[in-house]
Protein backbone atom coordinates (compact mmCIF):
# COMPACT_ATOMS: atom_id res chain seq x y z
CA UNK A 1 0.00 0.00 0.00
CA UNK A 2 1.54 3.34 -1.02
CA UNK A 3 2.26 5.90 1.68
CA UNK A 4 -0.11 8.91 1.39
CA UNK A 5 1.56 12.03 0.00
CA UNK A 6 1.19 13.92 3.27
CA UNK A 7 3.06 11.16 5.12
CA UNK A 8 5.71 11.12 2.40
CA UNK A 9 6.10 14.88 2.82
CA UNK A 10 6.69 14.79 6.58
CA UNK A 11 9.05 11.84 6.13
CA UNK A 12 11.04 13.67 3.41
CA UNK A 13 11.16 16.88 5.45
CA UNK A 14 12.34 14.99 8.51
CA UNK A 15 14.98 13.11 6.56
CA UNK A 16 16.32 16.35 5.08
CA UNK A 17 16.32 18.09 8.47
CA UNK A 18 18.56 15.42 10.01
CA UNK A 19 20.85 15.06 7.01
CA UNK A 20 19.29 11.87 5.73
CA UNK A 21 17.78 8.78 7.30
CA UNK A 22 18.56 5.16 6.57
CA UNK A 23 15.27 3.94 5.04
CA UNK A 24 15.61 0.71 7.03
CA UNK A 25 14.68 2.75 10.11
CA UNK A 26 11.18 3.49 8.77
CA UNK A 27 8.79 1.18 10.60
CA UNK A 28 5.30 2.34 9.63
CA UNK A 29 2.78 5.14 9.28
CA UNK A 30 -0.10 4.51 11.66
CA UNK A 31 -2.73 5.89 14.00
CA UNK A 32 -3.18 4.69 17.56
CA UNK A 33 -6.23 2.63 18.49
CA UNK A 34 -9.13 1.26 16.51
CA UNK A 35 -11.65 4.10 16.59
CA UNK A 36 -11.57 7.67 15.32
CA UNK A 37 -11.95 9.11 18.81
CA UNK A 38 -9.16 6.95 20.21
CA UNK A 39 -6.81 7.65 17.30
CA UNK A 40 -7.27 11.40 17.52
CA UNK A 41 -7.10 11.60 21.33
CA UNK A 42 -4.00 9.41 21.62
CA UNK A 43 -2.28 11.29 18.81
CA UNK A 44 -2.85 14.54 20.69
CA UNK A 45 -1.45 13.01 23.88
CA UNK A 46 1.76 12.25 21.96
CA UNK A 47 1.92 15.81 20.66
CA UNK A 48 1.53 17.28 24.15
CA UNK A 49 4.24 14.99 25.52
CA UNK A 50 1.92 13.17 27.91
CA UNK A 51 1.99 9.88 25.96
CA UNK A 52 5.59 8.66 25.81
CA UNK A 53 4.93 4.95 25.38
CA UNK A 54 2.61 2.50 23.72
CA UNK A 55 1.82 -1.18 24.03
CA UNK A 56 1.05 -3.64 21.26
CA UNK A 57 -0.04 -7.24 21.14
CA UNK A 58 2.81 -9.38 19.87
CA UNK A 59 0.37 -11.87 18.29
CA UNK A 60 -1.39 -9.07 16.37
CA UNK A 61 1.92 -7.70 15.09
CA UNK A 62 2.90 -11.18 13.94
CA UNK A 63 -0.55 -11.77 12.37
CA UNK A 64 0.00 -8.61 10.32
CA UNK A 65 3.32 -10.03 9.07
CA UNK A 66 5.38 -7.36 10.82
CA UNK A 67 8.19 -7.48 13.32
CA UNK A 68 8.06 -6.00 16.79
CA UNK A 69 9.35 -2.41 16.85
CA UNK A 70 13.02 -2.03 17.72
CA UNK A 71 15.05 0.77 19.27
CA UNK A 72 15.87 3.34 16.60
CA UNK A 73 12.77 2.68 14.47
CA UNK A 74 11.00 5.76 13.15
CA UNK A 75 7.25 5.92 12.49
CA UNK A 76 4.83 8.57 11.32
CA UNK A 77 1.87 8.98 13.66
CA UNK A 78 -1.31 10.10 11.93
CA UNK A 79 -4.79 11.02 13.02
CA UNK A 80 -7.71 8.79 12.01
CA UNK A 81 -7.97 10.46 8.60
CA UNK A 82 -4.30 9.85 7.79
CA UNK A 83 -3.07 13.39 8.42
CA UNK A 84 0.47 13.18 9.83
CA UNK A 85 0.88 14.48 13.36
CA UNK A 86 4.53 13.72 14.08
CA UNK A 87 7.40 11.33 13.69
CA UNK A 88 8.27 9.20 16.68
CA UNK A 89 11.44 7.30 17.41
CA UNK A 90 11.28 4.04 19.30
CA UNK A 91 13.52 4.04 22.35
CA UNK A 92 13.40 0.87 24.39
CA UNK A 93 11.08 -2.09 23.76
CA UNK A 94 10.34 -4.66 26.45
CA UNK A 95 8.24 -7.74 25.70
CA UNK A 96 6.35 -9.22 28.63
CA UNK A 97 3.05 -10.83 29.57
CA UNK A 98 0.15 -8.37 29.80
CA UNK A 99 -0.29 -8.97 33.53
CA UNK A 100 3.36 -8.04 34.22
CA UNK A 101 3.15 -4.53 32.76
CA UNK A 102 4.20 -2.11 35.52
CA UNK A 103 2.48 0.89 37.02
CA UNK A 104 5.47 2.96 35.89
CA UNK A 105 4.89 1.95 32.26
CA UNK A 106 1.15 2.68 32.52
CA UNK A 107 1.97 6.17 33.83
CA UNK A 108 4.44 6.84 31.00
CA UNK A 109 1.87 5.66 28.44
CA UNK A 110 -0.11 8.66 29.68
CA UNK A 111 -3.67 7.56 29.08
CA UNK A 112 -6.62 8.31 31.36
CA UNK A 113 -5.55 8.94 34.96
CA UNK A 114 -2.19 7.22 34.35
CA UNK A 115 -2.89 4.41 36.79
CA UNK A 116 -2.17 0.74 36.21
CA UNK A 117 -5.84 -0.04 36.89
CA UNK A 118 -6.95 2.37 34.14
CA UNK A 119 -4.31 0.95 31.78
CA UNK A 120 -5.43 -2.63 32.41
CA UNK A 121 -9.13 -1.86 31.94
CA UNK A 122 -8.59 0.06 28.71
CA UNK A 123 -6.04 -2.31 27.25
CA UNK A 124 -8.06 -5.41 28.17
CA UNK A 125 -10.95 -4.01 26.12
CA UNK A 126 -8.70 -2.96 23.24
CA UNK A 127 -6.66 -6.18 23.11
CA UNK A 128 -9.84 -8.27 23.37
CA UNK A 129 -11.21 -6.54 20.25
CA UNK A 130 -7.86 -6.87 18.51
CA UNK A 131 -7.60 -10.57 19.39
CA UNK A 132 -11.09 -11.17 18.00
CA UNK A 133 -10.05 -9.59 14.69
CA UNK A 134 -6.96 -11.81 14.44
CA UNK A 135 -8.54 -15.05 15.68
CA UNK A 136 -6.72 -15.03 19.03
CA UNK A 137 -7.97 -15.00 22.61
CA UNK A 138 -7.08 -12.33 25.13
CA UNK A 139 -5.25 -13.53 28.22
CA UNK A 140 -3.22 -11.93 30.99
CA UNK A 141 -0.37 -14.14 29.78
CA UNK A 142 -0.43 -12.79 26.21
CA UNK A 143 2.77 -11.05 25.23
CA UNK A 144 2.78 -7.31 24.70
CA UNK A 145 5.54 -5.08 23.41
CA UNK A 146 5.98 -2.11 25.72
CA UNK A 147 7.52 0.58 23.54
CA UNK A 148 9.04 3.82 24.82
CA UNK A 149 8.88 6.62 22.28
CA UNK A 150 9.91 10.18 21.72
CA UNK A 151 8.68 12.75 19.25
CA UNK A 152 11.24 13.38 16.55
CA UNK A 153 9.48 15.92 14.30
CA UNK A 154 6.14 17.56 13.62
CA UNK A 155 4.79 19.08 10.44
CA UNK A 156 4.84 22.87 10.46
CA UNK A 157 1.64 24.56 11.62
CA UNK A 158 -0.41 25.98 8.74
CA UNK A 159 0.38 29.63 8.15
CA UNK A 160 -2.35 32.17 8.75
CA UNK A 161 -3.51 34.16 5.85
Amino acid sequence: MPIPLSVESIWSDYSRSVGGVDEERFYEAFHFGDTETMANELGQLVLTGRKQATAGSVSSVEAAGKRIPQAGDLSVVTDWSGKPLCIIETGRVDVMPFDQVSAEFAAVEGEGDGSLEYWRRGHTKYFTRECQRTGNTFSGRMLVSCERLQVGDRPPAPSAG
